[in-house]
């Protein structure tokens, strides 16, 4: 139950996401005295919909994003007799680029109230901070119930007995590197009998042999999404939790800041990534194991959701919320229509252009024909439909499973 409730809460928080992008447009659009002609949540069959003032408002049966509708965003709109000074393509080129920023200015913002949130509450993570820090260290329950819970046990556990400490950061198991605690979780389950441990403790590196102890826990079977019991290694240590910064209401401003500029680094990496990580997503579907780092869909995001509530971890929650308005903030303002970067990008080609002509005595040029740039609108649509096919169609069949 909590598991559906975290995929409803999250599904929710996209489509008011989406909705605060699209009334950053038409706020902006409306201060400057531009005509607003529709206002829609979604795409496909109208569900609803009123009219307030000169503006529909109203909501479509396909979540899967939402429009403003502008009159005169190109030149190539009709018109209506009252919108022809009103049109947005006559208004000075600053004012149409605040218009068509006033989506992702509104992602950037939610995206900063979440993290200032975080900030205030749990804390924020160190991103720089290694990954596979140890954090508590105790004994390796023997056995995982069927609703998730471990057995009880006491004792030490292998990693205390071997002499690994909190603080030690883990560098290899077993001739592995691991870089992240995905890797290192990932190394010791499939370890048996002594394996050494390289770790870094107060600037000196350590080789520590470990015994592995053999626990019985509940894995899902990627193929089917059923739960069965397997053997696996374990040594009884924790991630270190210590790594995170807390702020109180001033120092979270600044600290909030420059959180969110390591996210979009991250976030920006991640998006010249994609090209390289299409291969595995299209392996994964057809049966191939998919890496927690393949790009997922709003289906994918709203299960870890799911999965995230289910087991009481509201930061994480908020953290993906918070990265997903930042990745819509990096997309949209990608220099290529039909995103918003492209429409900017006509924008300030028109006024270079113009600069130019002026410059030679010239009269200015007219507005661009979108209708000449529409074989290119149309092949970024495409492949971006493909791919949002691809990614919902990988979360449904082989989801990415962070637990």
């Amino acid at each position: 139950m909590d598991f559906v409730l975290g995929v409803i809460l999250f599904a929710f928080g996209i489509g008011i996401s989406i909705a605060l992008h699209e009334f950053g447009h038409l706020g902006a659009a409306k201060m400057f005295g531009m005509k607003v002609r529709r206002y829609f949540i979604g795409f496909g069959p109208k569900l609803f919909s009123f009219r307030r003032g000169e503006t529909e408002y109203g909501l479509k049966a396909v979540p899967a994003g939402g429009f403003c509708e502008i009159a005169g965003m190109t030149a190539m709109d009709e018109l209506e007799p009252d919108e022809a000074d009103r049109a947005m393509f006559r208004f000075p080129a600053w004012k149409r680029i605040v218009v068509m920023l006033g989506g992702v200015v509104m992602n950037i913002l939610i995206g900063l109230v979440l993290i200032y949130g975080l900030a205030l509450g749990s804390g924020l993570p160190q991103i720089d901070a290694p990954q596979t820090k140890l954090g508590a260290l105790s004994c390796s329950s023997p056995e995982q119930r069927a609703d998730g819970t471990l057995v009880p046990c006491a004792g030490a556990g292998p990693a205390q007995q071997a002499g690994l400490e909190s603080g030690d950061v883990v560098k290899k198991v077993d001739g592995t590197d691991v870089e992240t605690w995905r890797d290192l979780v990932n190394a010791v389950r499939d370890s048996s009998g002594t394996v050494p441990f390289v770790v870094e403790r107060d600037g000196e590196t350590l080789t520590i042999p470990v015994q592995v102890e053999q626990v019985q826990r509940q894995v899902t079977d990627p193929a089917t999404g059923a739960q069965r019991t397997e053997s696996v290694g374990s040594i009884g240590a924790a991630n270190d939790a210590a790594g995170l910064l807390h702020f109180n209401a001033l120092t979270a401003v600044p600290g909030s800041l420059e959180f969110t500029g390591e996210i979009a680094v991250l976030s920006w990496n991640a998006l010249l990534d994609f090209p390289s990580r299409v291969p595995n997503l299209v392996e994964s579907i057809f049966g191939g194991q998919r890496s927690d780092e393949t790009p997922m869909s709003v289906v994918g995001a709203s299960r870890l959701g799911g999965e995230f509530v289910e087991r009481d971890m509201w930061q994480m929650f908020v953290m993906l919320l918070a990265q997903l308005n930042f990745f819509l903030a990096l997309l949209n303002v990608l220099p290529l229509l039909p995103f918003d970067g492209g429409h900017i990008a006509v924008v300030i080609y028109e006024k270079i252009r113009d600069g130019v002509r002026r410059l030679r005595g010239k009269a200015a040029g007219a507005p661009v024909d979108y209708m000449k740039l529409m074989p290119v609108t149309l092949a970024i649509a495409v492949l971006l439909g493909g791919f949002m096919l691809l990614t919902v169609t990988a979360d449904i069949v082989n989801p990415i499973r962070l637990f």
